[in-house]
């Protein structure tokens, strides 16, 4: 580690990245507590260095104590992803905004150093722009969006010398987790190629940018590392590439067939859609302020994703709600 920090807190840690950043950040030597619901179980292994509490972000009680003695926070707790606002929007509200703030402030009064923020780049919605950067305007078209967007400037009215926060807006994340997400664009199209041997794409057109979970991570825990002064007060993008789903949808059918050739031919359908969220985003400030990019691409997804198929690390992945955060949250009824 390059800074002083030694202890860290990462807020929806039990989660789809979680599970592949804390042990980034045990590798690296930090004292590591998450706090979660664990609503979608618990994969993380155990470690000396690594403190695992069951919470709920709204309750500041638990949320004060767990960050006693911590440096840092990494902040992702929420109800994910857009369709997960069709089940009770008072539950996302409280979760993904109400009590954001408190826990900021909580954070300060704690002693924490440097708050990071995972906010989300669909805070964009829809832009005909050729490249959407951090300064365009948040235009978003569900609540999920809307409250990660409101947050950020709740984060920055306590930034000081003391509490330096920044904002990260990642792309749609893709990939293999030990807590594995099959409601991601890309993961979404890899597990219906693998077991259907088609791939039903809905509209087709929309540009959505994605990022490599294990690139996110490590940008995560990067971070934590970086110079106050590069990063107090900031908001980057962090993407990489820009396609369409019907581009995506080629790209998995491809690399799948090479993969598992007994697979082949996958059949591609395309269905309309009301999930109209388009934009192309540029990562460039990230990588000229802190000259960061990432290493990995889709298809490194994909082939990653086979290779699990391959192993059998999931348990029947079309209809495990596990996999599936909207239907794990209907089926816990969490209120």
């Amino acid at each position: 580690m390059s800074t002083s920090f030694k202890k860290v807190i990462v807020i929806g840690g039990g989660g789809y990245k979680g599970h592949v950043l804390v042990p980034k950040l045990l590798k690296k030597g930090y004292e590591v507590v998450v706090y979660d619901l664990f609503l979608f179980g618990n994969y993380l292994t155990p470690d000396p260095k690594l403190t695992v509490i069951e919470g709920d972000v709204r309750d500041l009680p638990a949320l004060k104590q767990a960050l006693v003695g911590c440096d840092a926070v990494i902040h992702m707790a929420c109800i994910s992803n857009d369709p997960s606002f069709e089940l009770d929007p008072n539950l996302s509200t409280s979760i993904n905004y109400e009590c954001f703030e408190p826990c900021v402030v909580a954070a300060k009064e704690a002693g924490v150093k440097r708050f990071v923020f995972v906010s989300s780049s669909s805070v964009y919605g829809v832009s005909e722009a050729p490249d959407v950067t951090e300064e365009h305007p948040l235009l978003p078209l569900t609540q999920y969006n809307k409250f990660k967007g409101l947050c950020e400037p709740l984060l920055f009215k306590h930034q000081s010398p003391d509490f330096v926060c920044v904002v990260i807006r990642p792309a749609t994340v893709c990939g293999y987790s030990t807590r594995m997400r099959f409601d991601l664009t890309v993961n979404i199209l890899t597990n219906h190629a693998y077991n259907k041997g088609l791939i039903t794409v809905f509209g087709g057109a929309q540009k959505r940018p994605n990022i490599h979970i294990e690139d996110i991570t490590d940008l995560y825990a990067e971070l934590l590392e970086i110079p106050a002064a590069k990063i107090a007060g900031e908001t980057f993008n962090a993407g990489y590439e820009n396609f369409t789903v019907s581009q995506l949808a080629d790209f998995v059918k491809k690399i799948v067939e090479e993969e598992f050739p007994e697979k082949a031919p996958i059949a591609i359908t395309t269905t309309p859609s009301d999930d109209n969220r388009s934009y192309h985003v540029s990562s460039k400030k990230i990588l000229d302020k802190l000259g960061w990019a990432p290493k990995r691409n889709i298809e490194d997804a994909v082939r990653d994703l086979c290779r699990a198929f391959k192993q059998n690390k999931f348990k029947e992945s079309m209809t495990n709600q596990e996999y599936f955060n909207v239907r794990t949250v209907k089926a816990v009824a969490l209120k």
